[in-house]
């Protein structure tokens, strides 16, 4: 089970020994989708692995964005979250309920514009992340429904 396990050999291909840790980490940040920060993923994982120490969950979740198996996003000042999908899409905050989503980008998104054409020549943009805020769909149908 352990050597054929996706979370295994997705850290072994990204050049990553895949200690238990490491993998009990990355498959968090693959099942929950929550965009957790390293505390909430320590918090998370400590309870089943009392050796996984804080440092080590900052220091693992550093080596994946590096190896781009995972992504960091700053969508508040405060927090820096981590999130396994590393296809380009946007993050949505709800201001109601304080989750973040992601929203694939689609060919025809009106957002989707090239910045890489609309920089000057000089620049090469490395990382483009784009945050949205607003009420999301449960909450808008609570929201709706109060005021109704």
């Amino acid at each position: 089970y352990f050597m054929e396990n996706q979370y295994f050999t997705t850290l072994q291909n990204a050049g990553i020994r895949p200690s238990v840790q490491r993998i009990a980490i990355y498959e968090y940040l693959c099942t929950m989708k929550n965009h957790p920060t390293a505390d909430t993923v320590h918090q998370a994982l400590e309870k089943k692995y009392p050796t996984l120490s804080r440092t080590t969950c900052y220091n693992t979740l550093k080596l994946f964005e590096e190896q781009k198996i995972v992504q960091s996003i700053q969508i508040e000042d405060e927090a820096v979250r981590y999130d396994a999908d590393t296809s380009e899409h946007f993050h949505f905050k709800c201001l109601c309920c304080q989750n973040i989503f992601d929203i694939p980008l689609s060919e025809n998104n009106s957002f989707n514009i090239n910045v890489q054409q609309s920089l000057p020549d000089d620049f090469l943009a490395m990382k483009i992340q784009t945050n949205i805020w607003g009420i999301c769909p449960s909450c808008k149908t609570i929201t709706s429904s109060q005021n109704s």
